[in-house]
């Protein structure tokens, strides 16, 4: 099975379970064969501080990070009140997906994934709270409501926060296989 690398966007409060939870079932996704080689990302690398005040180190820096071969781009208020505007992120985010097999968002990462205009024209959902201002606010992203997550193929959005756990199994098991998703299910005592 091919390896793969998988960077998870940090930023400023970023919603923890957002990067937890995906950063979890990814780096136990195949046991000792490990499958996946997981890091975290920030504009400038460093510490960050998550949502509620936990502290967040980045592995890299948007200037000296590798190739990855998967983005996950996780919610927050950070995400839809603070880099949805900051053009450099926005940017990073249109350059990663040009270059990624796979492009993901959890929670309100959505609104990222829809201001860098990847969404246009593609169903995709959000949390709950929240996707009726990302209606709103991107009317060419179809909006799909009630459900854990949606696959558009390339790009895939999920529900809130531990619904980024359900995504990050379903992508586990699309390229892996089942058995390795049931496998990193049980190591995590999570029910699917």
């Amino acid at each position: 099975m091919k390896e793969r690398i998988v960077g998870i966007l940090i930023f400023n409060e970023v919603e923890v379970l957002d990067v937890a939870g995906p950063f979890e079932v990814f780096s136990l996704a195949g046991g000792e064969n490990e499958l996946f080689y997981v890091h975290t990302i920030s504009e400038k690398g460093g510490t960050i501080l998550a949502r509620n005040g936990l502290k967040i180190e980045a592995d890299f820096s948007f200037e000296n990070h590798p190739d990855f071969d998967i983005l996950l781009v996780p919610g927050g208020y950070g995400a839809e009140e603070i880099e949805m505007y900051n053009p450099v992120v926005i940017n990073w985010i249109k350059e990663q997906a040009r270059q990624v097999e796979y492009m993901t968002s959890v929670c309100t990462g959505a609104f990222l994934l829809a201001k860098a205009g990847l969404l246009d024209d593609l169903r995709a959902t959000t949390h709950w709270m929240d996707i009726d201002r990302l209606e709103r606010e991107f009317p060419k992203v179809q909006l799909v409501r009630n459900v854990k997550f949606v696959d558009e193929g390339k790009i895939l959005t999920s529900g809130g926060i531990s619904a980024g756990i359900n995504m990050s199994f379903h992508l586990v098991e699309k390229l892996c296989g089942k058995e390795v998703g049931r496998e990193t299910a049980k190591w995590m005592e999570y029910d699917r």
